[in-house]
């Protein structure tokens, strides 16, 4: 009997996977939210001018910083007294090369990011001791940074004319982790700038000089960076990222008070630009973890915005942006676990203070209660933050945070028809029973998989059947050869194939005649999936329906198509972390590491069962399923030119 292999099924020509926002989304009418709200003329007359902006209280400010809780400022301090002891690491240009030579891009990445975080940690502790007996390490840090050719990554580097390979420094661009750069630059500056005059008045002046040749100006100078969306380009998390880092190095560095107004107006409009990819329910197409870039940074831009206008300029009141922040709510499912479609992986832990933060901005008691919960999910200790931006204020609302009511965010019911995504469970504010998610969106998402009715199943709020995510990037992740990637692929989602034929790439490839039901008794997705396959697969259609019977505690997945022209095999597929028991026909016995075994009921005189053990030895899988993967197939032979399939879930 043939069993298809990873490299086995065909595969139609791809596009480059560029990143697409709002693919799958119906857009809202309305447009310009934050500009028509602030024009330029209402902007310049409410910023704050630098020299009185005063978001955190300076080193010197000794009285601020020792009332922060004991324990987190010993802990700041213990990071950094470690940090004195480590050398400052190497980056050499044959690392940079080694994204074009090998396609590898962790390596430099890893090197880079512990520099930054040894700049960070010496500042922080700097801050928490206040006796300069850091200010000689702190000004190591800053100087090699301002002499590092680039700030950013080699895999963005084909955003410069020379392309890919090492930096033109006649051609500033502005990636992710340039922004970053700058932001923790920026900060440096502000908290400990008197410090660092005192070892040598070139530092601060040198902080402010590179930040100003590699972010504010080319930000300014430019509108054809495709993450500003001027250009005719969707964008993704690329805009609130960068714009909340540009924007705090503005605020925060920037003495030209013409200019600084104008960096704020530009990052209004670029914000704009994200915004008018989200439909008004404020579903986020990259998923869950690029959420914490995504509307989490939009809230990072927002808060310096309502800061630097003492109030002014509060986006907060936009129903839209609250939507988006309740997002991360909607996917949560337990404890640790999201709904993940795409590039996101299923095991997150989120920036709880911000998610504290940003409900308590939109008033919101669940956000407020999630964000609280998953503060302290890891350690009752934890100090959060990661970016120097995001750790600021979440030390000065520990004390808050560590007080309030914690309460996990387990909404009954989410559709969110802008990126076409229906989850549900058995009862609201319970992970007990049987939980369900699917999506009906198209194959030209940001982040995409080709997943078109792919759905996901929990018990009990622990993985049954899967999204498996996907592996640590590389030059292919993100190339013409995408798609031969197989977390990338429909086989590896739970998806038909015919006759080899998966789903191809591209926002035509979607699905069509989407409706969606949920009420006391059930929670209903149903869906035709036939345009997200090629002509190859001739399918007149396939209508998927996706169904959680409340009252039974059952799943049930039904598949009714019709084919234009008869075929050999039709798979279908189920990902799992469980072992998977196949030797009873007409059933699949998933185990489940407590409780009951799912089992997932089938027609055995039309299908026969098969387990495929899939070892993982990517570090970013393992981080969601450990050591293997379970794939289950479900072959039918010779199939019926048209028929209807059902599956039971049940535990």
């Amino acid at each position: 009997m043939t069993q298809f292999t990873r490299r086995e099924f065909l595969v139609t020509p791809c596009a480059l996977a560029v990143p697409l926002v709002g693919a799958g989304q119906t857009p809202s009418p309305q447009r310009d939210l934050l500009t028509s709200a602030w024009p330029a003329t209402k902007a310049a007359e409410v910023l704050t001018p630098r020299e009185r902006f005063h978001p955190f209280p300076i080193v010197s400010e000794r009285p601020a910083w020792e009332a922060l809780p004991a324990d987190a400022r010993a802990a700041l301090l213990g990071a950094g007294e470690r940090q004195l002891k480590t050398p400052w690491q190497v980056l050499p240009a044959t690392e940079f090369l080694e994204f074009r030579r090998t396609g590898n891009r962790s390596h430099y990445q890893a090197t880079r990011d512990l520099r930054r975080k040894k700049l960070q940690d010496l500042v922080m502790a700097e801050c928490m001791e206040g006796k300069g007996r850091f200010a000689d390490e702190i000004s190591n840090g800053v100087w090699l940074t301002c002499e590092e050719t680039f700030w950013g990554v080699p895999a963005h580097l084909g955003m410069q004319k020379a392309g890919t390979g090492l930096p033109d420094v006649s051609e500033p661009i502005v990636d992710l982790f340039a922004a970053e750069t700058s932001n923790l630059l920026a900060w440096t500056s502000y908290l400990v700038g008197d410090l660092l005059a005192h070892v040598s008045p070139v530092l601060p002046e040198r902080i402010r000089k590179e930040i100003d040749r590699r972010i504010l100006t080319p930000c300014l100078a430019r509108d054809d960076f495709g993450w500003m969306g001027f250009v005719d380009r969707p964008v993704n998390n690329w805009d609130p990222w960068i714009c909340s880092n540009w924007l705090a190095s503005a605020l925060l560095v920037e003495p030209d008070a013409e200019r600084r107004r104008a960096a704020v107006v530009k990052i209004l409009h670029c914000l704009d630009n994200f915004l008018e990819g989200y439909a008004e329910d404020g579903g986020c197409d990259e998923g869950p973890s690029y959420w914490g870039r995504a509307g989490a940074s939009l809230f990072d831009c927002l808060e310096l915005l309502h800061a630097a206008t003492a109030g002014q300029c509060n986006g907060f009141t936009l129903p839209r942006v609250h939507e988006m922040g309740l997002y991360i709510c909607r996917a949560h499912i337990w404890n640790e676990w999201y709904t993940n479609f795409g590039d996101a992986p299923a095991r997150v832990f989120t920036d709880g203070d911000l998610i504290y933060r940003f409900g308590k901005r939109v008033d919101d008691d669940r956000m407020m209660a999630h964000g609280a919960f998953c503060a302290f999910e890891k350690s009752a200790k934890a100090i959060p933050g990661d970016s120097i931006g995001r750790q600021l204020p979440a030390l000065f609302n520990l004390a808050v945070l560590r007080e309030v009511p914690r309460t996990q965010a387990l909404f009954r019911d989410s559709w969110l028809p802008g990126i076409r995504v229906m989850m549900a469970r058995v009862q609201e504010g319970s992970a007990q029973g049987l939980y369900l998610a699917a999506q009906a969106g198209n194959n030209g998402k940001s982040h995409n998989h080709n997943d078109v009715g792919n759905f996901l199943v929990y018990a009990d709020g622990m993985p049954a059947i899967i999204d498996v995510g996907v592996e640590t990037y590389t030059a292919k992740t993100f190339s013409p050869r995408r798609y031969e990637i197989w977390t990338m692929q429909s086989a590896y989602h739970n998806c038909p194939t015919i006759d080899g034929v998966m789903q191809s790439p591209g926002r035509r490839f979607a699905a069509s005649d989407v409706r969606y039901h949920a009420d006391d008794r059930a929670a209903e997705l149903y869906l035709n999936l036939a345009g997200a396959y090629p002509t190859e697969a001739h399918l007149a259609f396939w209508n998927r329906t996706v169904r959680l019977d409340r009252t039974r505690n059952s799943i049930e997945i039904v598949d009714d198509y019709r084919l234009t022209q008869a075929a050999k095999v039709i798979t279908l597929t189920l990902m799992t972390p469980c072992v998977a028991e196949v030797s009873n026909p007409g059933e699949i016995r998933l185990t489940m590491n407590s409780g009951a075994p799912v089992r997932v009921a089938y027609d055995g005189s039309v299908f026969h069962a098969a387990v495929e053990t899939i070892p993982i030895d990517d570090e970013e899988l393992r981080h969601s399923w450990g050591e293997r993967l379970y794939r289950v197939t479900l072959r039918a032979d010779a199939p019926a030119p048209q028929s209807k399939w059902s599956l039971r879930i049940s535990r």
